[in-house]
């Protein structure tokens, strides 16, 4: 079983990569996270990878940290979430928010995944909500932190998406926004253009 792969990469999709190790081209499939963390083609590359042996193929599954992967497999083992679903909601929420919805029991977060409904969110929440390792749960958030999630929510909200949101966030913060006006303020210009 493949649960490490460093190669060249040949070619990047939102859904999917092709990496070349020793002259055999492996199809990877990766969320948009992993997405965005790679670089452009062509490059080195290391991913951590989960094997998934279906009846008629066999599929690897790529993430760029090991937080991702472990998610990807808890994901896995509620029953009907396939890989295409925890995918999808690792595309739409880092492992650290991810975490902080299931000790919250905020189903309502996963629930605007795209793809994921009220009552898949209830039933993710339900499943997951003990079995989250203690090293796992997030630390209570800073002041800042919680200017820069409310922000982020607000963005969201409005309807832009959580990678493009966090730039601009990231963004503002460096031009010196203090405040949660300042942030939007400057964030919003910045989407604007």
């Amino acid at each position: 079983m493949i649960g490490y792969l460093e190669g060249q990469l040949i070619d990047k999709s939102p859904n999917q990569i092709l990496v070349k190790v020793g002259g055999v081209g492996y199809r990877i499939f990766i969320p948009l996270s992993t997405f965005y963390a790679l670089p452009e083609p062509p490059a080195s590359v290391a991913l951590q990878i989960h094997t998934r042996l279906q009846e008629d193929a066999l599929h690897l599954y790529g993430f760029n940290t090991l937080e991702e992967k472990d998610l990807f497999l808890q994901l896995l083992s509620i029953p009907r979430v396939g890989a295409r679903t925890a995918l999808n909601i690792l595309s739409g929420i880092n492992p650290e928010d991810f975490a902080q919805a299931l000790l919250q029991g905020d189903a309502q977060r996963l629930a605007g995944i795209p793809g994921i409904g009220k009552k898949s969110a209830a039933r993710i929440v339900l499943e997951l909500k003990d079995k989250l390792p203690p090293a796992r749960r997030p630390r209570p958030a800073s002041a800042g932190e919680r200017l820069m999630q409310d922000a982020l929510s607000a963005l969201i909200n409005l309807g832009y998406s959580k990678n493009l949101a966090e730039k601009a966030l990231d963004a503002a913060k460096a031009l010196g926004a203090g405040t949660i006006e300042d942030l939007l303020r400057q964030s919003l210009k910045s989407l604007a253009k």
